[in-house]
Order: structure tokens, then C-alpha cells, then sequence
């Protein structure tokens, strides 16, 4: 930019065709020129003057640009049509046919691949993780109609289809209500496959895992809702799933009234007030176990009203008791545990398993245990077993009909293994009560019982036995400090019920320790087995203990057999009465 001896533009300059940005420039640069020119002029030399300004750049002329307004519009349209643009989504629900169930689907024709068609109409709705502008949940709705039969796994896919913008958002939750007449469903798996993915103009697939029993409307009309795979903390509920969860908060907890029905989810929880049955008899009168007064466990809440001769007292069903559907065994495992219905398979069994067994002794040799596995029994021909042991027993023709059990997979590789101490000790830590087994953090080993009921309170596993047994490898007080040993301890648990249950008469219990030392293959190996038993009530058996080790002599090696059978017997009772609660 030119500019005269005082630092201005010259006079015809075309200062009104500069741009604002130039102008802006040029307003900084005019300023700082006269800085610079005062600066000059009071130089003591001419090295000490400021550098000359660099000009203004000279303002570059653009060719006008020509816009196509249809093609702008055109390009918008596009764009706008696209957002709103619905995708057909695809759903498959997977249904298992409820073994047992009193209703069966009702097939409506078969297809031409021989797939059997059934009639089942299921309302479905897609629940995005957004809402809408409005503050309302996106949603959209679809329904079956029928659904195929896939070959005999007793699987059935019902289909349908949703027409989904594509700004719906992602898919957090579907709700499925069941109009069938009757018929509980055990929905597997709900698929979606060609949703709108959020980020890309792709589409992508989703899988809700369900697992669960949705009941028809005619007996429950609590929505039945399934979210996605995806966890939130309470806080980061997505505002679209946010009443979705409240609600199906509320319908799993319940209000707490009424009576509870088979159908029902409601996980709601009750002392134990059902145990007496006091309209029967007086003598069938029991206390509450619950609360402060005798703390107990808590049960499912059932409902049911008070017996008529005490309010405390809920009377009983003739019914199962309640317990949420979800929970409950399937068709083919309640068969097993009905009773009275196993009563009736055993009862016609009976008769043919006398007539090889010893009433006294039960099975008299291995043999007699083997062929219930080998050859079977032969059984009446009422269908009562194949109906109600399923999973029990299997059934082979050869013009009679046998009962054969199954043989355990552990028998199949080694018949014998079942004796084995490493059996013993893998079955005690991969078994029904392995909390019990505990680190052995001191030695010796004592007890905490008093010592003029029960006897000397130290442990007749000794140090030294300890080491012949693990070879030598270390000392107690080495195993103790690197964690090697383990135990079982029933001792003090079981010793003040010893004479008590020998009291019955024919029935012998003791007190035990089994010591585990943890071997370098991370396998445990039982090292000592002691019983121990009390002074008798009348005082004619004196306290007594024995501690039973591995051994190869014949007649000691049967003793560490029964030894280990007690200490099973002890784990299975003290599952069922104590840590099962």
C-alpha cells in the first residue's frame, strides 16, 4: 500500500473497496507505523531503528460464485428424507414349548418344507433409549401372527417386522404381552436384525436373552419388559428407559397384598407363620420363626389368609407353594421331586428290587449295585416312570420294558474310582458344601468344647503323623505358614449330638477332623481322618478317639474307607440342616 510522508494512504485510494478484515488491518498497521516513525526519530543511530513496516497485501478480487438453487434443495430434500426414511427391522422370537404344560400350540397348517405352522399372536414394542422433542418415549409397535415349529427340539420362532426411522435412536428395551388364550410361554431370545445404527448410515443387529415365562394377559397384565445387555448405574438411566425401570421395579417387588398366583414375578418375603396347622389340632400349634423373638431366614411371601383359631398363623394350600415363575423348576424336574408321584413309580418298582436286594444289608454285593446300571429291572408296564424319572432312568425295549439308570460318568471311566482318595477330596471341594473347608492357621489342633463333657480338648493328630504323611516334605509349623493345609471340621459341631442320635438306637455318629494338605499340583490330598466320640450318658463308654490314615494294609484300609464315608455323610447333613439356610 502506498503511503505519503505522513504515514496516510494517498487521498485517491480506494479505501471503501478494502474488506472489513483489510480495513481492520490496516486501522492496527497505521497505528504501530506511527509508533515506529516516533521511534526514528528518536534514534541516537541508525542502527537503532525499528525495521520498516511490511505493506498491506493487496486485496485479491474473487470470481463471483454461481449457486444451482435446485441442486441445493434437491441435496437438502435428501438429506431431510433420509433422517425421517423407516427401515423395515426384522424380529424373531424363540420360544420353548413348555414340557408338560396342559397346553400345547395349536398347529395351524405346515408350510412347504414340512415345518409345522402354529397359531400365536404376540404384542411387541421397541422402547428407544431417547425421547422424543416432546418429552414422550420413542416407540414402535409390531405383531405375530403364527410362528414355525423348528424340527423336534421343541422350539418355535414366531416372526414379525418394525418400520423404525432412522431417528430412532438405540434400542434399550422390548416389551412382549402374550394374547395367547391360556398358554405361558418361555420366550428364549427376541432378535432384531437391520436397525438404524446412530453413528453411521449402516444398520446393525441386537439380541435381547430373555430366558423367562411370559404368562398370557388373561392372567397376568403386568407388562413383561426386556432390557438390553448394556448396565447403568441408577443416575445414567437413559431419560427413554427411565419409567420402564420404575416400572418393572415395582411389579418385581410388589405392593405387598393379596395373594400371590402361580403366574405372579413378585419377589416379596414373609416370616415363617405357615409352618403350624392349628384348626387340625392344638398339638399341630407352632411358633412363628421370624423377627426378633426367633430369628429365621425369610420365606416367599404367599398371602394366604389366617387359620381360623390363631390370626398369627397363615393357613396352608392345598396348592404348591408360591414361588416366581422364573424360579421354579421346569415341567421335567418338578415330575421328580412331586412326592407322591414318585411314591407311585417307586411303589410298582419295589417288588422286583426286593427280590435282589437283602432288606437288612441293602445291596449284598457290588455286583447286585452294578446291574441296576448293566441289565437293568425289569418293570411293570404303567408308563409311571418313563413319565415321572426322566432324568433318572432311560427305558430299552427287547419285548420288556427295563428300568436302567444311567451310569454315572465317573463309574464309566473307572469303577472303582469312587474309593479313591482323590476322589474323596476332589468331591469334598467341588461338591455341595465346599465353604466349610477352612485354612489350619495354628497348631495344634483343639478344641473349643468343655472338657468334662466331651474330653481332652487337644487333637490326637499329631505333628509327627502329620509329617510321615506328607513324606517329609516340610514341617507342620512350614505347611501352616505357606498355606498348605486345610480342614474340615466337624468336631465341635457334631460331638454334642453324638449320643443323642446313638440313643436311637442302631445309629452311630462322631465328631471328625479331616486334615487336606494342599499338594504342589494344586490338588488337595486327605492326610487324617479323627472320630471322636463322648463319654456316654449312662457312663459305661468312656470318651474315646482314633485318628485313621491312607494306608495299603487290607483291613486298615477298609477302616480309612468307612472313615471318609462318615466324614461324607457328616458334609451332606450338615449341607442340608445348617448351611443350606
Amino acid at each position: 500500500m502506498p503511503l505519503n510522508g505522513h504515514g496516510k494512504p494517498p487521498a485517491n485510494y480506494p479505501s471503501k473497496n478494502i474488506p472489513s478484515i483489510a480495513k481492520t488491518r490496516y486501522r492496527v498497521t497505521k497505528s504501530v507505523l506511527k509508533q515506529n516513525l516516533s521511534t526514528n526519530q528518536n534514534a541516537a543511530a541508525p542502527q537503532e531503528a525499528a525495521p520498516p513496516i511490511a505493506a498491506v497485501p493487496k486485496v485479491i478480487e474473487l470470481p463471483p460464485i454461481t449457486i444451482d438453487g435446485a441442486a441445493v434443495i434437491k441435496a437438502v430434500e435428501s438429506v431431510v428424507i433420509d433422517k425421517f426414511k423407516k427401515l423395515p427391522v426384522k424380529c424373531v422370537i424363540t420360544v420353548k414349548q413348555i414340557i408338560g404344560s396342559d397346553k400345547e400350540f395349536t398347529v395351524d397348517h405346515e408350510d412347504p418344507n414340512n415345518h409345522e405352522m402354529v397359531a400365536g399372536r404376540l404384542h411387541l414394542t421397541l422402547y428407544s433409549t431417547e425421547l422424543d422433542r416432546s418429552g414422550k418415549e420413542k416407540t414402535v409397535t409390531a405383531y405375530t401372527e403364527k410362528g414355525t415349529r423348528r424340527g423336534e427340539d421343541q422350539l418355535v420362532e414366531f416372526e414379525c417386522s418394525f418400520s423404525v426411522p432412522r431417528t430412532f435412536g438405540k434400542v434399550g428395551a422390548v416389551t412382549v404381552q402374550n394374547e395367547q388364550e391360556d398358554e405361558t410361554l418361555l420366550v428364549s431370545t427376541i432378535a432384531l436384525d437391520g436397525l438404524p445404527s446412530p453413528t453411521t448410515t449402516t444398520t446393525t443387529s441386537l439380541t435381547f436373552n430373555c430366558n423367562s415365562h411370559i404368562s398370557p394377559l388373561s392372567r397376568n397384565r403386568d407388562l413383561r419388559i426386556f432390557f438390553s445387555n448394556k448396565s447403568y448405574l441408577p443416575g445414567q438411566t437413559p431419560d427413554g428407559l427411565k419409567r420402564l425401570r420404575d416400572l418393572d421395579l415395582e411389579n418385581l417387588r410388589g405392593d405387598g397384598t393379596g395373594e400371590r398366583k402361580e403366574s405372579d414375578r413378585i419377589y416379596d418375603y414373609d416370616v415363617y407363620n405357615d409352618l403350624a396347622d392349628p384348626d387340625s389340632s392344638p398339638h399341630l400349634a407352632r411358633p412363628v420363626l421370624g423377627g426378633r423373638k426367633h430369628p429365621y431366614p425369610r420365606r416367599c411371601r404367599t398371602g394366604r389368609g389366617p387359620t381360623k383359631t390363631d390370626k398369627k398363623t397363615e393357613k396352608k394350600s392345598s396348592e404348591d407353594y408360591y414361588v416366581p415363575r422364573d424360579e421354579q423348576f421346569s415341567a421335567t424336574k418338578s415330575i421328580e421331586f412331586r412326592l407322591n408321584k414318585l411314591w407311585q413309580a417307586v411303589h410298582a418298582v419295589i417288588p422286583t428290587i426286593v427280590s435282589i436286594t437283602n432288606p437288612k444289608m441293602g445291596f449284598p454285593f457290588f455286583t447286585a449295585i452294578d446291574s441296576l446300571y448293566n441289565q437293568g429291572l425289569i418293570i411293570p408296564s404303567n408308563g409311571l416312570l418313563s413319565t415321572y424319572l426322566p432324568r433318572v432312568v432311560k427305558f430299552i425295549s427287547f419285548g420288556k420294558e427295563l428300568l436302567q439308570y444311567e451310569t454315572p460318568e465317573l463309574i464309566t471311566r473307572d469303577r472303582f474310582s469312587w474309593l479313591t482318595d482323590k476322589e474323596f477330596a476332589r468331591e469334598t471341594l467341588a461338591g455341595i458344601n465346599p465353604y466349610s473347608i477352612q485354612l489350619v492357621k495354628e497348631w495344634p489342633l483343639t478344641s473349643t468344647l468343655d472338657p468334662k463333657l466331651y474330653g481332652p480338648p487337644e487333637s490326637t493328630i499329631t505333628k509327627e503323623l502329620v509329617e510321615k504323611e506328607i513324606g517329609g516334605v516340610m514341617t507342620v509349623e512350614e505347611a501352616v505358614e505357606k498355606k498348605r493345609l486345610f480342614m474340615l471340621d466337624y468336631h465341635d459341631l457334631f460331638l454334642p449330638y453324638v449320643n443323642l442320635v446313638r440313643d436311637l438306637g442302631d445309629t452311630y455318629l462322631y465328631g471328625s477332623r479331616t486334615l487336606f494338605f494342599l499338594r504342589d499340583n494344586g490338588t488337595l490330598q486327605p492326610i487324617a481322618i479323627e472320630l471322636t466320640r463322648p463319654a456316654s450318658n449312662d457312663q459305661k463308654l468312656e470318651p474315646w478317639k482314633q485318628v485313621y490314615t491312607p494306608t495299603s494294609e487290607p483291613t486298615k484300609e477298609w477302616l480309612w474307607k468307612f472313615a471318609k464315608l462318615n466324614v461324607l455323610v457328616q458334609d451332606s447333613a450338615y449341607h442340608q440342616l445348617i448351611a443350606h439356610w
